[in-house]
């Protein structure tokens, strides 16, 4: 890490100014770098800054995975942990480790898999929880129904997180009490298949419907959707809907703008 010598520097943590050389710490919002005298710099390079000093401090969560603590909401700890989107953090250790696994078991299926991974059936009569139906007005039903006598099942609607607009990641995790409700295709396999979808605009796609295996569960997500998260400038916030043409079974994802851009 880099250091910088001045003697009218303070030790940003300990505010000792006696110390020749200082080392660097977080970012500061001002856009400035923490500095940290040799004693506080090293306790931050080895990664244990809160832990010595902010240690009677509030915001400590447990990792989900090893049960390691973090300190949450403190910017020396802003890089250490991730949010999980279904509640809960976990430390960047665990999240790499996971996500190698994932991808290494993954990557062995696929080479031994010749079939495919997904199985739909049609004829499945679907059960709508009527809490988890999404808002619709007789406008939207009319612009997905095109054809006469189509029946528009609305399935279930999900408010956009920050991981699901990012386009390096180009993913929309699907809650697991609707990914299992026959709402989508049975996944047999994690590297899953893809699936036909249709926008409310009639515009079709393809997205491929998989589930990353966590420990005894399933995390069950829908990859390639950053064409369509462009095509739709979806942002945190907005809600995307999910709905079902019958009898032909057609599967239609919208998206509602609900997310307020700054005010000018």
């Amino acid at each position: 890490m880099a250091t910088s010598s001045s003697s009218k520097t303070s030790c940003f943590q300990c505010e000792d100014s006696i110390s020749d050389s200082f080392k660097h710490g977080w970012r500061l919002r001002s856009g400035d770098v923490a500095r940290l005298c040799n004693r506080c710099g090293s306790v931050y390079e080895d990664g244990r800054f809160c832990e010595t000093f902010h240690s009677n401090d509030d915001g400590w969560r447990d990792c989900e995975s090893c049960g390691k603590l973090v300190h949450c909401g403190c910017v020396v700890s802003y890089n250490a942990y991730l949010l999980l989107d279904f509640g809960g953090v976990i430390c960047m250790d665990c999240s790499k480790r996971n996500f190698i696994t994932a991808r290494n078991r993954c990557l062995s299926l696929e080479s031994q898999a010749g079939t495919a991974n997904l199985s739909i059936d049609f004829g499945k009569k679907i059960h709508v929880e009527p809490c988890n139906l999404p808002w619709v007005n007789n406008t939207e039903l009319q612009q997905i129904s095109r054809k006469p006598r189509s029946i528009i099942t609305p399935l279930f609607e999900k408010m956009l997180t920050a991981s699901d607009v990012d386009h390096k990641l180009a993913r929309l995790v699907i809650p697991k009490k609707y990914a299992e409700q026959a709402y989508f295709p049975v996944v047999t396999a994690p590297q899953g298949g893809p699936v036909e979808f249709q926008d409310t605009d009639g515009k079709e796609w393809v997205f491929k419907f998989r589930y990353w295996p966590c420990s005894s569960s399933r995390t069950y997500v829908l990859e390639g959707l950053r064409d369509y998260m462009s095509a739709m400038k979806g942002q945190v916030g907005d809600m995307v809907k999910f709905y079902r043409i019958e009898p032909e079974g057609t599967l239609v994802i919208g998206l509602k703008k609900v997310s307020v851009g700054p005010s000018s």
